[in-house]
């Protein structure tokens, strides 16, 4: 007589091993305990290039599967959805091998669990979220920092181990939390310490203080001077592009002196850096070119009669966006009056703001994979890591190329909208879940000490599943064929 199935039964698949009860998920809701057996709830996702773009899951082993997808080249098994390699000495849990090309290759899937992880968030924005290094929180935890601005964008580092690890419960939840929403392309209200509250969401615009941006701008005021001189010339007289960090005056600009632009006499309240390049003309702000001001006169100072200033001269101010301006004429006592802007101006204004990329936010995967889920892949690890900075082995995550950084380890980037929809999952050590694939000849897998034995074909996969269950979906890359490693 066959024993009575326990109530629970133990989850081994991460660190946590929940004990889980028929019918129920453990605590990352990835794993669920069905019949007595521990099955994924997400189905291992291939990648098919013969379907359709924007054609959703297609199951196998279904009745109305017609065995269309079998071993001919056309499919990528990736992690999603694979299971773990956890406690790390067991082999992966799909190690695939399929002929591309004439060439038997195989490519090892797992879902790796990151501790050592986080984001990199770009945002285009001018608008200030905060000084470099001031905290960034999610629900008044600390998840992370404001790193450097870079051209028209501020940059974001978010999680990393000591956030994840290093502090308290509630800090590590937060974190892992804000991290998996973010990689799965959902919004997360972000708030940065004496600065601003972003809404930030992969592909989508970002909103600062509740306010959505429209546009990144073009360049700095120095390069929006550069660009656009020529077309100002004979037009106006004067024109200052307003910039928090490089505001730019086309008179004393090496592109207005090639076109033989006359002097001024105009004055810029800010620090002269090289001829008509200037910084620090105002605070950061959610103003004019991302300064503090909202009358962009408060950064000039008294005209220069002697240095060409005079009555009538025409003025034309505005932001490297376009979405400020404003056009002024000199009174009599050289002070600048507001008058309508010229037809012929605004197109100009109009040229600045088509030739801005619309604002997005951008998020970016970073995690060492160099530690021991590589055993899932050999048994000497560190040939791994030779072979990927060697570039004999390919690397990606939910079938979209990374970037591995130089150095030691495979430290890899990838931009979350390159991968499947809901690629991430997580652990409640806490940790990120994230799909690993690493795609090599069968030849280079049997020289770094592979598991050998356990490979298998697709065929074998879509028909019989792996340990954790045999669902199956299969998805169209929407970025290009990146099937076995191959752009």
């Amino acid at each position: 007589m066959a024993e009575p199935r326990p109530d629970k039964i133990r989850c081994d698949a991460c660190p946590v091993m929940c004990f889980v009860a028929e019918g129920r998920a453990g605590a990352c809701d990835r794993y669920a305990n069905e019949g007595g057996r521990i099955i994924r709830v997400d189905p291992l996702t291939i990648l098919d290039a013969r379907i359709a773009a924007g054609d959703e899951i297609k199951p196998f082993l279904a009745a109305d599967w017609d065995g269309g997808l079998v071993d001919n080249g056309k499919g990528f098994v990736t992690a999603i959805g694979a299971g773990t390699t956890y406690p790390d000495y067991k082999p992966a849990p799909f190690i695939v091998s399929q002929q591309v090309a004439g060439v038997d290759m195989v490519t090892v899937v797992t879902e790796a669990i990151y501790s050592y992880c986080g984001v990199k968030v770009k945002i285009d924005t001018d608008r200030h979220l905060g000084v470099e290094g001031a905290i960034v929180r999610s629900e008044g935890e600390v998840i992370g920092h404001v790193t450097t601005g870079e051209y028209g964008s501020q940059m974001l580092s978010l999680g990393g181990v000591d956030h994840l690890t290093g502090g308290t419960k509630a800090e590590g939840r937060k974190t892992c939390d804000a991290l998996m929403n973010l990689c799965n392309r959902a919004a997360v209200e972000l708030s940065v310490d004496d600065g601003s509250i972003v809404v930030v969401q992969a592909g989508r615009a970002p909103i600062v203080d509740g306010q959505q941006e429209q546009r990144m701008r073009v360049g700095c005021g120095s390069a929006t001077i550069g660009m656009f001189a020529s077309q100002w010339r004979g037009l106006v007289d004067e024109v200052v592009v307003v910039d928090d960090h490089i505001t730019g005056v086309v008179s004393e600009h090496q592109a207005g002196k090639v076109l033989g632009w006359e002097g001024t006499g105009i004055k810029i309240l800010g620090r002269r850096s090289t001829p008509g390049r200037y910084f620090q003309v105002a605070q950061p702000g959610l103003g004019w070119g991302g300064t503090d001001i909202s009358d962009p006169l408060a950064i000039l100072g008294p005209w220069n009669a002697k240095k060409g200033a005079r009555q009538g001269l025409r003025l034309l101010m505005v932001s490297t966006t376009g979405e400020q301006f404003a056009y002024f004429e000199l009174d009599a006592d050289l002070r600048p009056v507001r008058m309508e802007l010229p037809d012929a101006l605004l197109q100009s204004v109009q040229l600045i703001e088509e030739n801005c990329e619309p604002a997005l936010c951008s998020v970016l995967f970073m995690a060492g994979a160099g530690g021991s889920l590589r055993a899932g892949v050999t048994q000497n690890p560190v040939k791994l890591t030779r072979s990927v900075r060697a570039t004999d082995t390919r690397v990606t995550c939910g079938g979209a190329p990374v970037f591995v950084w130089p150095g030691g380890g495979i430290t890899l980037m990838v931009d979350v909208l390159a991968m499947p929809e809901a690629s991430f999952g997580y652990v409640p050590t806490p940790a990120i879940v994230a799909p690993l694939e690493f795609a090599m000849s069968r030849a280079d897998y049997a020289r770094l000490g592979g598991h050998t034995d356990a490979i298998r074909s697709v065929q074998d996969v879509l028909e019989s599943g792996g340990e954790y269950g045999s669902l199956n979906r299969a998805i169209a890359p929407e970025k290009g064929d990146i099937l076995w490693g191959r752009k």
